[in-house]
Formats: C-alpha cells, structure tokens, sequence
C-alpha cells in the first residue's frame, strides 16, 4: 500500500491524474531561486524555450546569458561566474550538456569544485522523435563518476522544482536530469525532496521484493507495486531523487526487509541506477537482482509511450522482473 509518509498525489492510481514535463517544474524552481538568491544566474546553449528558462529570463533579463550555440563556452563562462561568488545554473539538451562539454565540465567545474549547477533537459527517450542521437541514456554514468559531482534525477515536475531549490543551497557542482514529455505528477509539494535521501513510497507487510527507481519510471514501478500486491506479492518502492549521494541505508533495509531487488531507470543499465544499487548491496547485503532500464542500445524516434514499451520500461516488464528476482530468491 501507499506509505502515508510519503504524502503522494490522492489521483496517484487515477486515470485523471495530471502530466506534466518535468522541465515545466525545472523553470517554475529556477524563478522561485532567483526570487530567493540575487547570485542566481542562469545560461543556456540557445536553448531558452526547450529547456523551459524563458520565464526566468523575461522576469531578470540582468541575469539571464544565452551563449548561443556552444556548449563548452557555456560551462566555461558559469565556472567563471562561480568562482566569483554567482550561483550559475545551465540548460541544454542533456545530450549536449554534459554529453558535449563533460571534459569542461570535469576540469572547469568538478576539479575547482565550484557551484556550477547543470541542467541536462530531453534525457531518456524525451527528445522523442529527435532519435537516438539526441536521446541521451548515459548521463548519470558521466556525472556520477565525477568528484564533487552532485546528481539529481526528480521522479515529476514537483520534485524537479524541489531539485532546483536543493541545488540552489547545496554549494556543491550539481546535475538535475530533466525530460521533455508531460509525466504523470504523483507527488506532492508536502512529499520530501532531499539530497542524498531516498523515500519509500508503497510499503506491503512481509514484502518479497523491493523495486528501487529513479525518474519519471517511479511511477511505472507504482503502478507495478500495485499490481503484484493484487496477485498476492507484496513488494516495497524506493524512489531514488537523489542518486550521489546516495541514501545507502534506505536501500539496504529494503533489501533485508525484501531480500530481493529490481532496479528501474530511463536510462543504460551499465554505470546508472542499477550499477550504483549493486555495488551497494554487494558490500554491503548482496541478495539477488534484476534490471529494469536500456540494455547496451541507442534510442530511435517515435512517441514516448511506444518508445517506453519497446525497450521494455513498462509497469508489466517491471512487474516480470520482479516475479523472476522472486522465484531466484526462493530457489
């Protein structure tokens, strides 16, 4: 069942509940932080509408900077900023930023360790009929890897907001990875967002395994939950905003509660979500897993539902994965 904790939408498992891109809540979190911090400032690639910074940049039109079209400019110029007391946040398509510009980024931002906060819009499969050169599916693989690197990757469009304000005062170089299409808004503005803290979202007594996602794919791993809850198997959902840091010792409870876990993410398998759950519980409390996310291959266009279910990201591959992991787990 829904844990109370989690203060979740009450349309959660309605066909009206409400979609919306989680970009929309990264531009309505970047003018509540400019609002709050005259040091914010944000820039973008020539990118101003797609990644949703035009409503930061009509209400302070002093502190909005369109580099045009060059992305290792664009990371070079915010470490600057940074490193004279500005709070930069940059936008472009995530397969641009960080994919183009990770060497800046690693050398300029991570290295100096300074506040630069970035922006990846149209991860996953949302640039959808862009195809797979432009839907990027390695993002948190680049940014987890680097020191200081802070990683955020909202569920929907409240916690995307959230994101934004975490970032804006954790002092630390950050990646927020957000998506184009409109997902469905499954939180609320009382759930918890915060860095380096997971949330169990569905909590069954005696549960057999435990489903931890990051993204917008959380709420397909609800909607499996709830469908192997109606089939007799109880399981736990871990939502995963923050992947670095990472809330560790949530995720062991699941496994021990569990003793068996699937990973689900809008990403590779290789270095994301999966990769950091695994070498977790293999120091830590190894139990048997499955993987939920791109199995070594690039994207393609076509509508973002179609695109979900041919790469097998849906609540019912979710829940298949979670019967096998169970029936390893009991073998």
């Amino acid at each position: 069942m829904i844990s109370t904790k989690a203060k979740l939408s009450i349309k959660v498992f309605s066909n009206k509940i409400e979609h919306k891109a989680i970009r929309d809540g990264i531009g309505e979190g970047l003018i509540l932080a400019g609002e709050k911090e005259d040091r914010v400032v944000v820039l973008t690639a020539d990118l101003k509408d797609s990644t949703k910074v035009d409503g930061y940049a009509k209400k302070f039109p002093s502190r909005f900077f369109d580099v045009g079209v060059a992305e290792q400019a664009l990371v070079t110029v915010a470490s600057g900023m940074a490193s004279y007391g500005k709070i930069p946040f940059i936008t472009s398509f995530s397969v641009f930023s960080p994919g183009r510009n990770w060497e800046q980024i690693r050398t300029t931002v991570c290295l100096n360790n300074v506040p630069v906060k970035i922006i990846g819009s149209h991860s996953g499969f949302s640039a959808v009929l862009d195809g797979g050169s432009h839907q990027m599916l390695e993002d948190i693989s680049l940014m987890r890897v680097l020191p200081n690197m802070v990683v955020y990757t909202p569920s929907d469009a409240i916690e995307a907001k959230k994101a934004v304000l975490e970032a804006l005062g954790n002092g630390k170089p950050t990646y927020i990875r957000s998506f184009r299409e409109p997902t469905p808004i499954f939180t609320t503005e009382a759930s918890s967002y915060k860095t380096g803290s997971a949330e169990v979202l569905w909590e069954t007594k005696n549960p057999e395994v435990a489903i931890v996602g990051c993204g917008p794919l959380v709420y397909e791993a609800l909607l499996a939950a709830k469908g192997l809850e109606k089939k007799g198997m109880g399981s736990i959902v871990v939502n995963c905003g923050s992947v670095k840091p990472f809330d560790d010792q949530t995720v062991i409870h699941a496994a021990k509660l569990a003793g068996a876990v699937v990973t689900v993410e809008e990403h590779q398998i290789a270095g994301g979500l999966g990769s950091v759950v695994s070498e977790l519980l293999s120091k830590n409390f190894p139990v048997p897993m499955e993987f939920v996310g791109v199995r070594d291959n690039f994207g393609e266009s076509g509508k973002y539902n179609e695109l979900i279910k041919k790469y097998d990201l849906t609540s019912e591959e979710i829940s298949s994965a979670a019967k096998k992991v169970i029936g390893r787990k009991n073998n």
